[in-house]
């Protein structure tokens, strides 16, 4: 193959990443559209880049140590980084690559100015920008100059900023390699950039543009403020005028400096309206081109812009696809189940497949479309009460999108009963009662559901390629219908609603707020507190033997479980925990996710939650726990009895009372036993679907087993059916699915890709407190433990859990601490309904709390009127 050293930028074009680097592509790209004009250069290509560090074998050895370093290493990182770049910038820029760097020079004018810029395979991609990695060189003057420039851009490759960068990505060094942008420099009356969404709300309808006087550097240095306009329909809507003391201007001899601004023009604007509004519409020609939002570099050069790069924005969160043009509200499924990680493309069309609403995708995550809710005023009332009891940051997202005027058009109610407590939400407060219901359709719950899941069990093994997925297809109906049943919801209704009516009544009655807080403690049936509770026992098991204790202490294999037997007393340990993974092994962290490894498949998870029971508790602690909730919960309900009694009206305000404690305390722990069984499922069908990969790699049709889970079922079972797959598919599934892990999913998000979080709008709580919401009454003082991986829990009795997240294969945990704090949650989700059984003060929903909580501080939880205090 004949090695291309040097490129002329209308040469190339986005195929070229891999000789001209991201940012080289992109000039090329940009050099071809019509209408849009891009200073003339040429691209010392990635061939001559690997030809220059092949003149020095000693990059290797120090590569190989740089691939063994943590990314948090930063002392390593930064010398070895630099000893790399002291190396390269040692090669000299000679023989045929120095002839061909200066005939393009002397084309274009060897006594002209240039820019010269790194332009790295790993740069301006669509899901990695890299911007601001490596190094660009202003104003360099003579052929000379450039041939150094060249080198130093090399070694820009191993800053230590674009090493981090890398490891952090999980980007391999090797694999990314350097190409050198060399560009006519232009002077121009103002630069800046051009973003075509707006990168702060995300909307793609609003373009922002960053402008000031002389070159762009100023506001890259952030030397000057600049003055910032917002586009929305071909109109500026919004404009701020910055004070613009200094610029960064070229000197004659090469380089540049800041200089002071003329006194008269500080306050000026860079641009007039009519500029602002021509170069947003030379951005739009630019998004088209390129297929998505844009982030552009321009230069006003003579009256006229100069586009010298565009890379695509990667922080935007992607908006589902609705296939129309109209006006859509979106809201986040991951926020209400707990799991607002990203999914694969297995686990996202298993959800679908297996949900009672169509849930589209974006960014690795599943929405909801509300608009239609949204728009009939009766509905609308019942979704927003509902949603502001169990999230209102979701909820107050929601009045903002409807505040914006017709954004979602109102339109008529469907009829009778619409927006009523079934259709739109719970109950408001009030004197009325919920629907009571027959506590003995529970156990007939239960009992259809056990059976259907071992009808599972026992047919699913003789199926495998094509009739697998038919016989899937099939199960998964009955699985929706299982869930749509009106019983079944009726049962996870009467437990919520009483528990509504409690808090609202007898907060109007007695001042008392969120009293059904105790009348909850340990309700019976909750098969996740039962889970909690059920490790404190087999805690029990394993505390007397100190040959298992530290060898559980060392475990890092997941067949530990067989080693157990090989040492006094193991064989019982191995039992109680096989025991525990018999009921609940189908368990783990982001569980909705049927791709996520399960505690059955990855045991060591359990064993830091076994130690710190093991370490934390005595013998006998779930028993004396259960019936100590038990105890408190009577109590109180004869304390709320007797204090009704004495009100007017007092006998009557008892019963209603009494007989909604009775249904509480039989519907409540149902809450959590239908995810429960929807997971018990989702284990078969992943066993299942294991089996067929098994088979696809040993037929050679996959690489390896985990392959499947980028592919969506439907994609599957084509696989299955042709015994065909498309690695390259696999592979760029694969890579999307990283780049997923940077998004932060919205609550609110809507067509035009604005992300809306939400907001607390309270007054009443102490300066410099979180707000968040309360979910589980009292107060507790403690320890923060910020975990953010349930298989690193170190935790002591007393410590505050701080999470992003809890689903229920948290519960483990609940039991050894003294109160929670979650970024994401609502007032019936899992984690919240495991507090209220433990009696744990908890506050959720709380924007940024593993960020803004250090571990190891100490903080007090405010469970009854949601906020933490951070104490000194």
């Amino acid at each position: 193959m004949i090695e291309q050293l040097v490129l002329d930028l209308r040469e190339v074009d986005e195929t070229r990443v891999a000789l001209v680097g991201g940012k080289g592509a992109h000039l090329g790209a940009l050099s071809r559209i019509e209408g849009v004009r891009v200073p003339g250069g040429f691209c010392v290509t990635t061939d001559a880049f690997r030809g220059a560090v092949a003149q020095a074998p000693s990059i290797d050895s120090l590569l190989d140590q740089l691939s063994r370093l943590n990314s948090d290493d930063g002392e390593s990182i930064r010398a070895l980084s630099a000893q790399i770049r002291q190396t390269i910038e040692g090669i000299a820029v000679a023989g045929d690559l120095a002839e061909a760097i200066t005939d393009a020079v002397a084309r274009l004018g060897e006594q002209t100015a240039y820019a010269v810029r790194s332009s790295a395979t790993a740069e301006d991609l669509p899901t990695a920008s890299f911007a601001g990695q490596q190094d660009t060189y202003l104003n360099v003057i003579g052929a000379a100059a450039i041939l150094r420039h060249v080198s130093r851009c090399w070694a820009s490759l191993f800053t230590e900023r674009a090493v981090t960068y890398r490891q952090r990505n999980g980007i391999d060094h090797r694999a990314v390699h350097m190409a050198v942008v060399v560009q006519r420099m232009v002077f121009p009356q103002a630069a800046g950039i051009l973003f075509t969404a707006d990168p702060v709300t995300g909307n793609r309808r609003v373009a922002t543009v960053d402008a000031g006087f002389g070159l762009g550097e100023a506001l890259v240095s952030g030397l000057a403020n600049p003055d910032v306009f917002k586009v929305r329909d071909g109109e500026v809507v919004a404009k701020t005028i910055a004070v613009k003391e200094r610029a960064v201007r070229a000197l004659p001899t090469g380089g540049t400096h800041a200089a002071p601004v003329d006194a008269q023009q500080r306050e000026q604007p860079a641009l007039t309206d009519a500029q602002v509004v021509q170069l947003v519409q030379l951005g739009r020609r630019i998004e088209a081109h390129f297929g998505r939002p844009q982030d552009i570099e321009w230069c006003l050069v003579d009256g006229g812009f100069q586009i010298v790069q565009s890379r695509p924005i990667t922080t935007l969160f992607p908006i589902p696809e609705s296939g129309d043009q109209e006006n859509h509200v979106y809201v986040s499924v991951g926020h209400g189940q707990m799991m607002t990680d990203p999914m694969k493309p297995l686990g996202i069309s298993v959800w679908q497949l297996t949900a009672l609403v169509s849930m589209p995708e974006a960014g690795g995550r599943l929405f909801v479309d509300v608009t239609p809710r949204l728009a009939s005023p009766a509905s609308r009332a019942g979704l927003l009460e509902l949603t502001g009891r169990g999230d209102p940051l979701m909820r107050d997202a929601l009045e903002t999108v409807l505040e914006r005027g017709n954004f979602v058009p109102s339109r008529p109610d469907a009829g009778p009963g619409a927006g009523g407590p079934r259709a739109g939400g719970p109950p408001t407060s009030g004197a009325s009662l919920p629907a009571e219901a027959d506590p003995a359709i529970v156990s007939e719950l239960i009992e259809r559901s056990e059976a259907f899941i071992a009808a599972l069990q026992r047919d699913i093994p003789t199926k495998s390629g094509p009739a697998l997925f038919d016989f899937l297809l099939e199960a998964f109906d009955e699985h929706k219908r299982i869930l749509t049943d009106p019983v079944n919801f009726q049962a996870i209704m009467a437990g919520m609603e009483a528990t509504w009516w409690l808090n609202d009544n007898l907060q109007e009655w007695l001042g008392e707020r969120n009293t059904a807080d105790t009348l909850t403690l340990s309700a019976p049936g909750n098969v996740t507190s039962q889970m909690g509770l059920a490790l404190l026992d087999v805690a029990d098991v394993i505390r007397p033997l100190p040959e298992v204790v530290a060898f559980l202490q060392g475990v890092e294999d997941e067949g530990f479980l067989d080693e157990l037997p090989k040492l006094p007393g193991g064989t019982e340990a191995r039992d109680a925990i096989t025991a525990y993974l018999d009921r609940y092994g189908m368990r783990c962290t982001g569980e909705i996710d049927i791709t996520r490894p399960r505690w059955r498949e990855r045991p060591t998870t359990l064993v830091p939650a076994i130690l710190d029971n093991v370490r934390n508790f005595e013998p006998g602690a779930a028993k004396r726990r259960f019936e100590q909730g038990e105890l408190k919960a009577r109590e109180k309900e004869q304390d709320v009895l007797s204090r009704l009694r004495a009100l007017p009206d007092g006998d009557h305000k008892a019963d209603q009372t009494k007989r909604m404690i009775d249904q509480v305390r039989a519907f409540i722990g149902y809450r959590e036993y239908p995810k429960y069984a929807i997971i018990s499922r989702y284990f078969v069908y992943k066993q299942a679907l294991l089996r067929e990969a098994e088979r696809l790699v040993r037929a050679n049709v996959i690489r390896e087993t985990d392959d499947i889970f980028y592919l969506t079922f439907q994609e599957l079972h084509d696989v299955a059916r042709t015994n065909q797959a498309d690695d390259q598919l696999i592979r760029q599934r694969k890579e999307e699915f990283r780049s997923y892990h940077a998004l932060t999913p919205p609550r609110v998000l809507t067509s035009e890709g604005e992300a809306i979080t939400g907001a607390y709008r309270r007054d009443d709580v102490p300066a410099g407190a979180l707000i968040g919401l309360p979910v589980s009454a009292g107060t507790v003082e403690g320890r923060a433990r910020v975990i953010l991986d349930m298989a690193q829990a170190d935790l002591e009795a007393g410590d505050i859990l701080v999470t992003t997240f809890t689903d229920p294969s948290w519960s483990p945990l609940f039991v050894g601490i003294a109160g929670l704090v979650t970024e994401v949650g609502g007032l019936m989700t899992h984690g919240a309904v495991i507090a209220r059984e433990y009696g744990l003060p908890a506050v959720v929903s709380v924007e940024q709390a593993t960020r803004l909580i250090r571990d190891g501080q100490r903080i007090r939880v405010h469970g009854t009127d949601g906020f933490i205090e951070i104490l000194s």
